[in-house]
């Protein structure tokens, strides 16, 4: 006879099921609950209704679309207000409101991913890589043969661009 669902069962189960949506640790849910970790995991994987998962993804796509929204009626805000200033002769005020136009566009190039503020590292200028280049090299002095087999993959690395936030070149 099958085992039945200990989490299932369970009379917080409303509550797990949210713990378990909102992104919970599992082992935080299963020991606030009584619960083993490995009942919480069977639980999700095989009883949390899939529906409920999808509902969830559908909530986080309506607020980000809420949030879009919102930046939109706020950036119109700002052009409006920054036109008016504008025909009234209050240039100081719509320099201001171009200002917070420029803000709110790079809020929403953000947004939309397509400004990338991950530091950028340049592994050929950086003294670190620099030293330890010299030191493998080196190291390698007694062993032509892998020396410039390490030297050869070094270079076709440094032809590589870009990879996880580095740049090479």
């Amino acid at each position: 006879m099958p085992r039945t669902c200990s989490v299932c069962g369970h009379e917080n189960r409303a509550d797990i099921d949210s713990a378990l949506l909102s992104g919970t640790p599992l082992r935080t849910i299963a020991d606030h609950n009584g619960l083993t970790h490995q009942s919480v995991i069977r639980h999700r994987d095989n009883h949390l209704p899939t529906t409920l998962l999808k509902a969830k993804e559908a909530e986080e796509i309506a607020d980000a679309d809420n949030l879009t929204a919102e930046l939109r009626r706020v950036i119109a805000d700002v052009h409006r207000l920054r036109a008016r200033a504008e025909a009234e002769g209050d240039l100081r005020t719509a320099l201001l409101g171009v200002d917070k136009a420029l803000k709110a566009f790079e809020l929403q190039a953000k947004l939309a991913q397509l400004i990338d503020e991950r530091p950028q590292i340049n592994l050929n200028i950086s003294p670190e890589w620099l030293e330890l280049r010299a030191v493998i090299v080196t190291a390698l002095d007694a062993h032509p043969e892998a020396q410039q087999s390490v030297l050869r993959a070094i270079e076709g690395a440094h032809a590589i661009e870009g990879t996880a936030g580095v740049k090479h070149g």
